[in-house]
């Protein structure tokens, strides 16, 4: 277990929102802010390798969920509401099914308790070139990763994990070698006997091939009280690319 560094916006009932992999809390602060502004204390959370949060050598949903629960201990949270999109969905599938106790309500965005092969091997050789590059800028940065990443947005995304470790001198926050090494843990299923039986919503993207309907039995098999909501338009990063429709959608459920 280790502590989570977290930015809390608002005061009210607490929502947690879990970032996904590679990301970090404050790729979630607009909408944060918002629910902040509608009565929700939120906690915009680093998970464990990510952000501003604690490296470790372990790495893997047990772990995780641990962390979240030694989180809501530590700042005395209760009957919480509990946000992830994609790895942090998985993460926050998990905690609900160890600490059912703890979790009020389950949002899950865009990704099913399903086993998924490893698919970012262009992104983390484009971060391992980052991580070996003396950068003294973020445009050069940034032109370094182009040769490898194509999209706009995922440059955009994974360029937020860049700060000056000194003057003049970039690194990365993310603690890469171990997040190459348990990339398998990451895809991994939610274990069969997890069960969380409160509501339950799944926001996925129309677009997104992360949730297909296929899935929607096994969804059930591990949360029997979900309803499960497409996004018109949208593809993996919902939230992000639909965000009024994604904060509607959340609201209805949260309130």
């Amino acid at each position: 277990m280790i502590n989570l560094h977290s930015t809390i916006l608002g005061e009210g009932k607490p929502l947690l929102i879990l970032h996904g992999f590679l990301g970090m809390g404050d790729n979630w602060k607009t909408l944060g802010n918002k629910f902040a502004e509608a009565g929700f204390q939120v906690h915009l959370l680093d998970l464990r390798n990510h952000g501003r949060s604690p490296h470790s050598g372990e790495m893997n949903y047990q772990v995780m969920a641990q962390d979240i629960n030694h989180y809501c201990s530590q700042n005395n949270l209760k009957n919480i509401v509990l946000l992830g999109h994609s790895m942090g969905g998985k993460v926050a599938m998990q905690a609900a099914g160890t600490f059912p106790d703890l979790v009020e309500k389950l949002i899950i965005v865009d990704i099913s308790p399903k086993y998924y092969a490893p698919h970012h091997k262009q992104i983390m050789e484009g971060l391992a070139t980052l991580k070996e590059a003396k950068l003294t800028s973020r445009s050069e940065a940034e032109k370094l990763l182009e040769s490898f990443i194509k999209d706009d947005g995922t440059r955009l995304f994974l360029l937020k994990n860049l700060y000056w470790k000194t003057k003049g001198k970039l690194a990365l926050r993310l603690n890469l070698e171990v997040l190459n090494d348990k990339i398998e843990e990451v895809g991994k299923a939610l274990p069969s006997k997890t069960h969380f039986v409160k509501p339950t919503l799944f926001i996925k993207g129309e677009k997104s091939g992360y949730i297909t309907k296929d899935d929607e039995k096994q969804i059930l098999h591990h949360f029997p009280n979900a309803e499960i909501v497409s996004i018109p338009g949208a593809g993996h990063w919902v939230h992000a690319e639909k965000m009024p429709e994604f904060y509607s959608e959340a609201m209805r459920f949260m309130e």
